[in-house]
Formats: structure tokens, C-alpha cells, sequence
């Protein structure tokens, strides 16, 4: 940043309200110009809990704030535990083309090939045979909902959820989940809360797997060490950034791995103030709701 207009670095300079005022515009400026040197941040965003309500609808100021970082100069992403089938839209509403997207928290990591119409390859995909985990959990949860993704984006689901993006998704019989390796399960029990899955999960073990547990009661499976860290340290490394200089904001434990791989790596974690306990303890920080616009409210001090 240009600093010919600013005191030198441990003396104070008294002046008027206007030319204070002309100062605080031209560090904006400054902030925001591209030809002003800045570090550029890598910048990943959950979605939902994050920048969207529970009725999806943005949270407040998160476009302009969207913009706002990248007229910075910084690389602003989503990664998220949607499928791309579900991220697609969201990214386009937020207004960004960014070169990766990272989805299905972290086993697919999607590269931009044509901005205009957010044409994406799958560019890394990781996949795990579901046979055993399925059947572990079909003896407990008999009555949920199964969603398998396969590696060249399918979903198979057995039963209609409200609550899920079914575009170009197949309905199966349970046995067909597991034909084929998957980049993840999700499993939904409506009548289930989210203390009965994380009581689930300590009770049965899911050691050959990655796992998280929703907010509400559903349960989003990965292969074993992946996760959405997983995911962003490939695109920072073909990036060419700088691992302190990351910002990731999330609000539910499919977060925690990312904000703890930022943090490891001197970059900043962010959480919202609205997600558990336990995932606000792993950030670094936390920010205000998403009701509340939290995350605008930090990509607005950058």
C-alpha cells in the first residue's frame, strides 16, 4: 500500500476533520486498488450457517463484502459439504468465479474452466467403498435417509428429503448405495436430534472413515483424513499462497479441520457466533451471527 499520504511509522500529525476524512478515503482506495501492492489472502467460505440462513437467503452485506475482498486483490472461495450440484448457485448469487470451489467437504475439489457459465472439472476426487459403514449404521438408524455422491458427481438417494437439492439425483433401493466407490454418505434421521448422533457415533466408532455431525440431525461421511483442510491445501498449494496468509470462516464441525489446518499454519479461523461451542473453541475468533452478517463484517476490515 502507497503510504506517502500517512504520518512516519511513531509520530502523530494533527489535521483538520476534512483532510482526516480525505486520509481514511485514500487508504480505501488504496485497499482496494489493484495496482497498490497488498498480500493476497486465500479466502474460503462456508455456506450454510455462513453465508446463508437456514431459509437460504444471504446473510447481510455478504456480496458487497464478497466484492469488497476481491477488489482487494484476494482469492475468495467457498468450501462447503454441498455437493457442486448445490453450490453452483450459491456462488453465482455471491457474484465470484473462483478458480477452485471445494465441495463435499473436501473429497471433490472442483477447477474453474469458463467463468461466465461456472463451468468447473472435477479436478481432485476422493472416493471409499460405503459397503461396511452402511451397513453399520443401517442396523441403528433403519428408518433414515441415505444420499450417496459417486466420483463423477451422481447422487443416489432412497428416500425425498425437503431439505435436499435432488437436481439430476436418482432415487435406489438402500443395497445400491454401496455398488460403487462414493465421495460421501449423508445419512438424515428426522426423528433423530443431534445428540443422538454424536452419542451414535461414540458408540459404533467410525474409524475407517472421516465424519461430522450436522446441527440438526444428519450425519456427512468422507474418506478416512479427508475433510475440507483436505481440500484447501491442494488448491493453496496450486495457488502458489502463502500458508499464513489464509482467512476460512464456518460455523459447524465439518469446519473445525479447516480452521484447525489455518491456524497451524499462522492463517486466521473465523466462526460464527451462532455455531456450537465446540467449533467456536477451535477458532481463532469468532465474529457475529449470520443473521447478523458476520461474515461481512470481517471481509469489511480487511
Amino acid at each position: 500500500m502507497s503510504e506517502a499520504h500517512l504520518p512516519k511509522t511513531g509520530s502523530i500529525k494533527v489535521v483538520a476533520p476534512k483532510k482526516a476524512a480525505k486520509l481514511v478515503e485514500q487508504v480505501a482506495r488504496d485497499t482496494e486498488n489493484p495496482a497498490v501492492a497488498t498480500e493476497q489472502l486465500l479466502i474460503a467460505l462456508d455456506i450454510d450457517g455462513t453465508v446463508l440462513l437456514e431459509d437460504e437467503s444471504l446473510s447481510p452485506g455478504v456480496v458487497d463484502a464478497v466484492e469488497h475482498a476481491h477488489r482487494a486483490g484476494h482469492e475468495v472461495m467457498v468450501a462447503t459439504g454441498r455437493s457442486w450440484e448445490g453450490t453452483r448457485g450459491i456462488v453465482r448469487v455471491l457474484g465470484i468465479a473462483p478458480e477452485f470451489v471445494v465441495c463435499s467437504n473436501g473429497a471433490v475439489v472442483l477447477k474453474r474452466v469458463e467463468a461466465d457459465e461456472l463451468r468447473y472439472d472435477r479436478w481432485h476426487v476422493e472416493t471409499f467403498d460405503p459397503r461396511e459403514v452402511l451397513e453399520q449404521l443401517r442396523v441403528h438408524l433403519p428408518d433414515a435417509r441415505y444420499l450417496v455422491e459417486l466420483a463423477d458427481g451422481q447422487r443416489l438417494y432412497t428416500e425425498y428429503l425437503e431439505d435436499w437439492n435432488l437436481t439430476h439425483a436418482r432415487r435406489v433401493p438402500f443395497e445400491e448405495l454401496g455398488a460403487q466407490p462414493v465421495c460421501r454418505v449423508v445419512v438424515v434421521s428426522p426423528d433423530k436430534v443431534e445428540q443422538d448422533f454424536v452419542d451414535l457415533v461414540k458408540r459404533i466408532g467410525l474409524n475407517h472413515v472421516s465424519y461430522a455431525v450436522g446441527w440438526t440431525a444428519w450425519l456427512d461421511i468422507a474418506p478416512k483424513g479427508v475433510d475440507k483442510s483436505t481440500g484447501l491445501e491442494l488448491v493453496r498449494t496450486e495457488l502458489g499462497i502463502d500458508p499464513a496468509h489464509v482467512l476460512v470462516m464456518g460455523d459447524g464441525r465439518n469446519d473445525v479441520g479447516m480452521f484447525r489446518w489455518a491456524l497451524d499454519n499462522g492463517g486466521r479461523a473465523v466462526a460464527m457466533a451462532q455455531g456450537p461451542q465446540e467449533v467456536r473453541d477451535a477458532a481463532g475468533e469468532v465474529t457475529d451471527s449470520v443473521h447478523e452478517g458476520g461474515v461481512a463484517a470481517v471481509l469489511r476490515r480487511l
